[in-house]
């Protein structure tokens, strides 16, 4: 006898592994359970799609079983390689989402940083420039090429404060004069 079952197999195109249960039933039928089992789909929605259960003699099985089957094992083997798709796919978010937000966290500490350090420097100028050490304070404001994004602010203040050590004192000469 040969029969082309297996070749009829091989040509559904299915992913995964297809179990048959054959059980006798009453008055000569058969009872064929078909179940596609894919290991490689990690998404438990899988277990609940149900066997494809068919009756019927064995005549009739013979004449009918892949034009029965075949449709709906597709559709599972589909669905469950489209549910594993979906899964990974849904992985790789997590993880670019966790890697955008570390990055997000990352830059938005540094920027901290970098606005500590440059709030710093203008303290320390401040500072120095209550003293009367207008250069000191000069010399400790941020630099422009550290702080683009304050470039106004920075050289507004510079040109205060060397103003402040580069103008000649119409007293300064004569109290230096008298003393």
């Amino acid at each position: 006898m040969n029969t082309n079952f297996f070749n009829q197999i091989a040509q559904m195109d299915i992913q995964g592994d297809l179990h048959l249960t054959i059980a006798k039933g009453a008055e000569n039928n058969l009872i064929v359970s078909v179940m596609l089992q894919n290991e490689q789909c990690g998404d438990n929605a899988k277990n609940i799609i149900p066997p494809l259960n068919l009756r019927g003699t064995a005549e009739e099985l013979d004449n009918g079983f892949f034009e029965k089957i075949t449709i709906p094992i597709q559709t599972a083997s589909g669905l469950m390689v489209d549910m594993e798709g979906f899964m990974k796919q849904l992985e790789e978010t997590k993880k670019q989402s966790a890697m955008e937000k570390e990055k997000a966290d990352r830059q938005k500490k540094e920027q901290e940083t970098k606005d500590k350090k440059f709030k710093d420097g203008m303290a320390k100028a401040d500072e120095l420039e209550k003293e009367g050490k207008f250069r000191d304070a000069w010399m400790k404001v941020p630099e422009i090429t550290e702080f683009p994004e304050k470039a106004d602010e920075i050289r507004r203040r510079k040109t205060e404060l060397s103003d402040k050590f580069s103008a000649p004192s119409l007293f300064g000469a004569e109290h230096q004069q008298n003393v």
